[in-house]
């Protein structure tokens, strides 16, 4: 595999994803970290240092872990990954006298390795503060720009190379050849990982780590939590035992669809808990999204704990947690800041009894989907648009309540139905309502009403770390508008959300 250290760049998980397309097995860790918490180095081919916020001449700028240089392996430096490099062999970084941000043609010197088959010269996105002064002592330059005299250098006999810009953005057009080069030219490595290789290796390491002993699984019915499920029951049988929690917070019709869909294959192993008023009195007056997160995390691992002991030597607990899940989650000094605690990740009690199988934790949303199809889950699960751990409570903005709950269950559907009737659900990677803390004035049959705002959320991404809002039809907006008006009592105005992400996030909570 290739490994990735993240010195917080916004655009390391798409170091990841490039490498992944090409059908090559790669992780990211925090950059600062020791390189005994990476795991095994045994199968790692080479290592890719991201792009980051900090400058290397600082004081406490984040540096890898001196034995990353010591171990014999190909490195490529990435915008902060590359000035690593240069300071670590003996090069000079500073501040540029002309930032350069955006859209820049480089040069190529060397095309060797590298910049193999890119030809004389490649339009890059640049996005940097610093840049190399000095070359560091073996360092060639391979690559320049108008304003970057350094923007590529390698040390051949080393199998050292680094880039000012970023090619791991579609903004650089032939930025995936240069991955692919780093990987299959310099790391020597090959495009042997699929979905079927992954899930006879994960199989393996289920067995390992669970051992003889009783699972239960946090079964949600989204497509998350049921490719885990069958995933581990494939793995270990009837040492799985699945439990459904209704937490209060799901879609319309939510129950009865995962017990028409998975009492067959689970049959008795299939345990369905109604906790909801447990959770709501929990929730009742909390207004801020983090609270909500955690108080659903620490409420839904009690329930667990609750039916475990109802059960005999249950000693795990499966959760769908993705990698875009543990990524955000990470925060240390330089590296991905955190956005929003996750409920997989971030609302663990630190007493939970129950040790973690995360068997999707290093999948992207569409390789969980395509693990899913694999190990044949039924496409009515696979198709479905991903669903926040914390359900409806971070689409209610403000204090959850039935009232509010009842009322954007009812505006959701409409949605859907009106999402699925255009053929579009396929199409896009969410459509969903959300009720705002706040009414307004409106006029319904010549009276006056102060009512509530349900807004819509409808975006177009490929793995959630970055979106846009969907153009959808005129026709097909103003159908949802005026079916939820019309039909959900205590609303009289629907808005659209058409922020990207980033700045914005997919959900508002």
């Amino acid at each position: 595999m290739i490994l990735i250290l993240d010195f917080g760049s916004q655009y390391t998980q798409l170091i990841a994803r490039r490498i992944r397309e090409a059908k090559v097995y790669c992780e990211i860790y925090p950059g600062n970290k020791p390189i005994e918490s990476f795991g095994s180095m045994e199968n790692v081919k080479g290592i890719i240092l991201s792009g980051g916020p900090s400058s290397v001449y600082e004081k406490n700028a984040p540096w890898p872990d001196e034995k990353v240089w010591n171990m014999g392996l190909p490195i490529l430096g990435i915008c902060y990954g590359m000035q690593l490099i240069a300071e670590q062999y003996g090069g000079k970084v500073k501040r540029s006298a002309h930032r350069e941000y955006g859209l820049a043609e480089i040069l190529i010197d060397n095309p060797d390795r590298l910049f193999a088959g890119l030809g004389k010269k490649t339009p890059v996105w640049m996005s940097h503060g610093d840049s190399l002064a000095k070359l560091p002592k073996g360092f060639v330059r391979i690559a320049h720009s108008k304003n970057s005299p350094y923007a590529a250098i390698s040390d051949l006999k080393r199998n050292i190379f680094g880039v000012q810009f970023h090619p791991e953005v579609k903004h650089t057009p032939r930025g995936r050849a240069i991955i692919e080069n780093f990987v299959f030219k310099v790391c020597g490595d090959k495009a042997s990982w699929t979905m079927h290789s992954f899930i006879d290796e994960e199989i393996k390491r289920i067995r390992r780590q669970v051992g003889s002993s009783k699972v239960i699984c946090a079964m949600s019915g989204g497509v998350d939590s049921s490719v885990a499920a069958i995933l581990v029951h494939k793995a270990i049988g009837k040492q799985l035992t699945c439990i459904f929690v209704n937490n209060g917070v799901l879609r319309a019709g939510e129950w009865e669809r995962v017990k028409k869909v998975f009492r067959p294959i689970f049959k008795k192993s299939l345990i369905m808990v109604d906790a909801g008023r447990r959770f709501l009195e929990k929730l009742a007056g909390v207004s801020d999204p983090e609270r909500k997160r955690k108080i659903i995390g620490h409420e839904f691992i009690a329930v667990f704990d609750d039916e475990a002991k109802k059960l005999t030597n249950i000693d795990f607990l499966v959760q769908g947690t993705l990698y875009p899940d543990v990524i955000e989650s990470v925060s240390v000094k330089g590296p991905s800041a955190v956005i929003k605690s996750h409920h997989n990740v971030g609302g663990l009690p630190e007493n939970m009894k129950l040790k973690l199988v995360e068997p999707l934790k290093f999948l992207f949303k569409d390789e969980v989907r395509a693990l899913g199809k694999e190990i044949g889950i039924p496409s009515e699960i696979l198709t479905r648009h991903p669903f926040p751990g914390p359900g409806l409570a971070i689409r209610v903005l403000g204090d959850v309540t039935e009232e509010r709950l009842e009322i954007l269950r009812k505006a959701d559907v409409i949605v859907e139905q009106e999402i699925r009737a255009a053929g579009l659900y396929e199409k896009l990677w969410q459509a969903f309502a959300v009720i705002l803390p706040c009414k307004t004035v409106g006029v319904m049959g010549d009276c006056r009403t102060y009512e509530n705002v349900i807004a819509l959320r409808i975006v177009e991404s490929g793995d959630a770390m970055t979106a846009d809002w969907a153009k959808i039809p005129y026709e097909v907006l103003g159908r949802m508008s005026s079916r939820i008006i019309n039909e959900v009592r205590g609303v009289n105005r629907v808005v659209y959300d058409i922020s990207q992400k980033p700045p914005a996030t997919i959900e508002w909570e």
